[in-house]
Order: C-alpha cells, then sequence, then structure tokens
C-alpha cells in the first residue's frame, strides 16, 4: 500500500505548490533602455542634464545671445544651458492640484523616449508603457511641427525645478523643450 500512496502523495504536493505560493502585485518597470539609430543632434550631440532650480521668483526668461549677434529667447538647450524658461512666478503654470494623475518616475537624461501615438488636437502624446503627456497650450507653437509621427524625433522628459506639476519634454534633434503635465497611464 505504501508504493501506491508515494506517487499519488507527491503529485498531490506538486499541484498543491502553486496554490500555496504567495501571490505579488506586478511593479511599474521603467522603461527598458532603447539603442537610438539617431544619435542627438542638438546641444552638440550630447543629452543635457536637468535644469537647475531658479531662486528668483521673479528670474527672467534668459535670452541666448549668439556669437554673431542674434537673439533668441526661444525655449532651448545650448552647451547645456537651458534658455527661454519661463519665470517661476508665470500664473500660467499655478496648478491648483499639482501631480493630480501621479507622477512620471521615468524621467531624467538616461531615459530616452520615441512617441508611440499622437492627438494633435488635444495636444496630447503617448511613450511606450502607455504613459502619456498633454503639452502646455502656450507650448504648442513650438513644437507643432515636431516629427510626431514619424518616428524620426526622440525626446527626453524632466522634471520642471520650477513650476510644481510640469515636466519639460526636450527633443534631442532640436534642442526645443516643452512644459508638459502628465496624464496618466
Amino acid at each position: 500500500m505504501r508504493n501506491y500512496l508515494s506517487p499519488a502523495l507527491v503529485v498531490a504536493l506538486f499541484l498543491a505548490v502553486p496554490a500555496f505560493a504567495q501571490h505579488q502585485e506586478p511593479k511599474q518597470e521603467a522603461p527598458k533602455h532603447q539603442e537610438h539609430a539617431n544619435p542627438p543632434r542638438a546641444n552638440g550631440g550630447k543629452i543635457p542634464p536637468a535644469p537647475e532650480h531658479r531662486t528668483d521668483p521673479a528670474a527672467a526668461r534668459e535670452t541666448h545671445k549668439f556669437e554673431d549677434g542674434r537673439t533668441s529667447d526661444r525655449p532651448h538647450v545650448s552647451n547645456n544651458h537651458w534658455y527661454g524658461h519661463e519665470a517661476p512666478n508665470d500664473a500660467r503654470f499655478h496648478i491648483d492640484h499639482p501631480f493630480a494623475h501621479g507622477h512620471f518616475a521615468h524621467f531624467g537624461p538616461s531615459y530616452r523616449y520615441r512617441v508611440l501615438r499622437v492627438d494633435l488636437n488635444l495636444h496630447r502624446f503617448w511613450f511606450p508603457g502607455g504613459f502619456y503627456f498633454e503639452v502646455a497650450p502656450w507650448d504648442w507653437a513650438q513644437c507643432e511641427s515636431w516629427c510626431w509621427t514619424c518616428g524620426g524625433d526622440d525626446f527626453v522628459v524632466y522634471d520642471d525645478p520650477d513650476h510644481i506639476g510640469w515636466y519639460l519634454v526636450y527633443n534631442v534633434h532640436t534642442g526645443i523643450y516643452v512644459h508638459a503635465q502628465y496624464m496618466g497611464q
């Protein structure tokens, strides 16, 4: 009788183990680093570090003065310097409930994205993993001509150090950045 009981006991234990296994919720994974065929063209071919927080709440938008005498206060990065960033006390950036859709955790120069989907009418775009953003209405003209649907532009997202609840979406090929809010996943 023992010979019949042993195989049955082994089969019963084998089938019971998954039932007792501890169930864990899947964790939100960081996007995998992707190899990009197109190296950055802006900022000397380098991804810039995050912009610094400005301590003066009335700090003016900084104008880029070129060697040939031209100037530009358009939001862009040159030689790792962030030009054209709005004053920290600009009322347009006030949000009653910052991060209402959560915090976007995968930002900074080590994360580079391609847009998977875009809604040009609503000024929204989606990254891999279903993360999506909405560009500030006053910044849309800066990025309207980006290669949203052709897969040619790559982007880096930075936490905006001067405007709580906003992110800076930087195009690594044009050097231009825009303000956007994270809308969730």
